[in-house]
């Protein structure tokens, strides 16, 4: 059967170039499933969670120590629904999906033959327990998408059956989600009199975070292409689609398909260039599929919005919770997993900004957008100018445009991104260099053949502008450019600093570059 680069649903080896799904988890996890154990498995949506728990369930039933299936739990997922009604939900579901792993007669009891209404989760694991000549693993996806009491009645069961295992209850269970065990109380409401006095939430003995692949894994992944095709990924290739996608196990895939099977349409015999990884990137940005149209709920959430906030204007945010709200965003994969704070890749960097700035980008007036205005005769873009009918368009507009913007701490720097991505979509493209705690948003803007440094800044205190300076020269070197734009946004209103005193351009000579500053 032909293999392919899968992007929707579980992992088949026998039909999709995959990674290891264990990730080098296997030991650990046998360990605590050997010493009945309960354990958590977290990670981002399609980092390969599900496929993981299908593999780990298969080989534990081939390896007969154990009887091990996998119940999601995600039918019971939705607020209002009642304790009664969820645990119905639990059984028919668990019934229903057993078949898939195990034969028919090692099934738990028929769901039917309970009466209707009076079946509760844990009595009847420890029916099909006490039935069992075996341990039974249990592994239990989409826990944190239950709600309130539902969720607090569900892991009070298990943690009461706990004591009873493994004759009388699963020897070993894994709740699986998107959060840790820590976050689920958010789910439950930290207020909520059913958690009581004994916390149902200290029944795990580790959290796993499955991570995003490794660069040995990404090469691997691709090398499998390879074999199976004679088609090369070579060294660039794979550099670029690495950068692109951060590992992220979704994205490594798309991307890797989208050149495969819709830029080259799976002809194998032509070649895959760089230029094809980018290609893919952009198609998959504008397509905004589901995965990455999932960033939009992820980026409303409270304790992620003043991270993002801190990672487009550069400022390290202060508040209670900051290592919660990092640790949370880390756990989503909104973020990378070590320093510096960033995004967590650059597609995401881009959908993010590309999200936020989309309400202000469509308000500019398209006569005031056309890119026409801004290039010189032969073609090139006109910088200058560009940036001085920004200017013009951020004293009438700004003030009243970022009131009514949820992100207004953030709201300078997109509202000169959307600016010019309005413009730049005409011909070029816009890349960002962010995170937090480095005091600036640095943007390359490419307009066919021109790099034109930029850097957005605002005015703290005296140390802000020559700081800007010293910044914006180290990035011109690094891209190798002798011109660039320093952005200094003011903070105070206008009625604390007129606009008369505010706007003003000047041109620095630094040794040999040449940096235009705006003032706003």
């Amino acid at each position: 059967m032909k293999r392919f680069f899968n992007t929707t649903g579980l992992c088949d080896p026998k039909r999709h170039y995959m990674v290891d799904p264990f990730r080098n988890l296997y030991g650990d996890v046998s360990r605590l499933i050997e010493n009945a154990q309960y354990f958590v498995i977290h990670a981002p949506r399609q980092t390969g969670k599900t496929t993981l728990l299908h593999q780990l369930a298969y080989r534990l039933n081939r390896e007969g120590k154990y009887v091990s299936v996998v119940c999601s739990l995600e039918s019971a997922g939705y607020p209002g629904i009642t304790v009664e009604n969820a645990n119905t939900v639990f059984i028919r579901a668990l019934y229903r999906t057993a078949s898939l792993f195990i034969p028919s007669n090692l099934l738990p009891p028929n769901p039917d033959s309970y009466p209707s209404g009076t079946a509760v989760f844990s009595e009847y694991l420890t029916d099909w327990c006490r039935a069992l000549d075996k341990p039974l693993v249990l592994l239990l996806d989409e826990v944190d998408s239950l709600y309130d009491d539902v969720l607090i009645s569900t892991l009070r069961q298990l943690r009461d059956g706990f004591q009873t295992r493994p004759d009388n209850f699963p020897q070993s269970v894994a709740l699986v989600g998107l959060r840790d065990i820590r976050d689920y109380r958010t789910r439950a409401r930290a207020d909520n009199p059913s958690i009581g006095s004994g916390s149902p939430f200290n029944i795990k003995a580790k959290s796993f975070l499955l991570g995003v692949f490794s660069s040995e894994e990404v090469r691997d992944l691709l090398n499998q292409h390879t074999h199976d095709t004679g088609q090369v990924f070579s060294g660039d290739v794979f550099e670029k689609l690495y950068e692109f996608s951060g590992g992220q196990p979704w994205l490594t895939n798309a991307l890797a398909n989208e050149i495969v099977a819709e830029i080259l349409q799976d002809d194998h015999s032509r070649e895959i260039t760089p230029d094809m990884v980018e290609t893919a990137k952009e198609r998959l940005i504008a397509q905004r599929q589901t995965h990455l149209d999932s960033l939009v709920d992820k980026i409303n959430d409270p304790r992620v919005r003043p991270i993002v906030t801190g990672i487009i204007t550069g400022e390290a945010p202060s508040f209670d919770g900051f290592d919660d709200a990092l640790r949370y965003c880390r756990d989503l994969g909104i973020i990378a997993p070590t320093a510096p704070v960033q995004f967590a890749n650059p597609i995401y960097r881009e959908i993010i900004t590309r999200i936020l700035n989309s309400p202000l980008q469509e308000g500019i007036d398209q006569d005031i957008a056309r890119a026409t205005w801004y290039l010189n005769p032969d073609g090139s873009l006109d910088m200058d100018k560009l940036l001085q009918a920004f200017v013009d368009f951020y004293r009438w507009n700004s003030e009243s445009w970022l009131e009514r913007f949820q992100y207004r701490e953030a709201g300078h720097q997109l509202l000169l991104m959307a600016f010019l991505q309005r413009v730049i979509n005409g011909g070029g493209r816009i890349e960002r260099e962010m995170a937090l705690g480095n005091g600036r948003t640095d943007l390359m803007v490419f307009w066919r053949g021109q790099v034109i440094p930029v850097e957005i800044k605002m005015i703290h205190n005296s140390r802000s502008e020559p700081d800007g300076f010293r910044q914006l020269s180290r990035y011109m070197d690094k891209l190798g450019q002798k011109r660039g734009y320093l952005v200094l946004f003011e903070k105070k209103t206008s009625e604390e600093l007129p606009w008369e005193q505010r706007i003003r351009r000047e041109v620095h000579h630094i040794e040999d570059r040449e940096i235009i500053l705006l003032g706003m």
